[in-house]
């Protein structure tokens, strides 16, 4: 059994990226060659919408991407309707190669952690190859998921400095030990990753850390020198490519990097009138936004 984390060190190195695209339909910001005629209260047809743009999202990304994000949240909404399309949207993404993490940010105790941590880790329908974890409940929260990530050799991402703005308000509070909440669980992790590591010295327990907090990265990369970070708020957050480089070593490795809205929405960019562009026109902004979006982020590692 390999450790999941060379199977996506291998990975980036076949396809030259570290790139994660990110796939959160939302039926406002979609073309109307996708949505025209569909009611307001079909929950069904804009599920069916949501994998028809998906599919065109991967078919112009999985070239330049290493794997592909769907956020559960976006397909919850509608139901049965909503898991079915992301249902196929994750079969769809692994027929092109494509590593899947499923953003659930799910996080429980007992036996619910251990079912949540079957349903995206096992064989089932909606597992993908890695799961963001909320640790915040515990270690009886987490062990279910690093326990089925190594039977079935997949991995994590437990989150840990978020990218959201407010994530000071609980992960930036002062312990009596003087650490901050989130340095203090860094340390926690790293005992983790020491315990599982892979050939190339990784682990398959890799941690959520924001581009939107370079200082932390930098300060993280140093407590955590065997986990995979998986990096969100690069691009329409306000991640800068530059803000990256103290996250990878000599060759390149140690985080993936995740772009959602600048990739999967670089359409709305071109005109005020991007509801009326044409497939083609939508599928080439994809594209372009990716391979940009791969090279600006190459440049950091500076191995291509």
């Amino acid at each position: 059994m390999k450790n999941f984390a060379d199977i996506l060190l291998e990975q980036s190195l076949l396809k030259k990226s570290i790139l994660v695209t990110g796939l959160d339909p939302d039926i406002a910001s979609l073309p109307l060659f996708l949505t025209d005629g569909i009611a307001e209260d079909n929950f069904e047809g804009k599920s069916e919408a949501f994998f028809c743009f998906n599919k065109m999202v991967i078919d112009e990304v999985y070239e330049h991407s290493l794997a592909v994000k769907p956020q559960l949240a976006y397909y919850e909404v509608y139901g049965s309707h909503g898991i079915k399309a992301l249902e196929e949207t994750i079969s769809y993404a692994h027929s092109k190669g494509l590593i899947v993490i499923n953003d659930a940010k799910r996080g429980d105790i007992g036996s619910t952690s251990q079912a949540y941590a079957k349903a995206f880790l096992g064989k089932g329908p909606l597992a993908g190859d890695m799961v963001t974890v909320n640790p915040y409940l515990g270690s009886d929260g987490y062990t279910p998921f690093i326990e089925m990530a190594e039977k079935n050799q997949k991995g994590i991402f437990l989150l840990l400095k978020t990218s959201n703005p407010s994530s000071r308000e609980i992960q930036d509070l002062i312990l009596t030990n003087g650490k901050l909440v989130y340095e203090e669980i860094a340390l926690q992790f790293n005992h983790l990753s020491e315990k599982t590591l892979g050939e190339k010295n990784y682990s398959f327990i890799g941690v959520v850390a924001g581009a939107t907090h370079p200082d932390a990265l930098e300060k993280l990369r140093k407590t955590l020198p065997h986990s995979i970070f998986l990096v969100p708020g690069f691009g329409a957050q306000g991640g800068k490519a530059s803000d990256l480089k103290a996250l990878f070593d000599k060759d390149g490795n140690g985080a993936v990097i995740n772009s959602s809205r600048d990739i999967i929405y670089a359409y709305r960019k071109k005109t005020e009138d991007w509801k009326n562009l044409s497939e083609k026109e939508v599928r080439s902004a994809i594209h372009e936004a990716a391979l940009k979006s791969k090279n600006e982020i190459n440049a950091v590692r500076s191995i291509f």
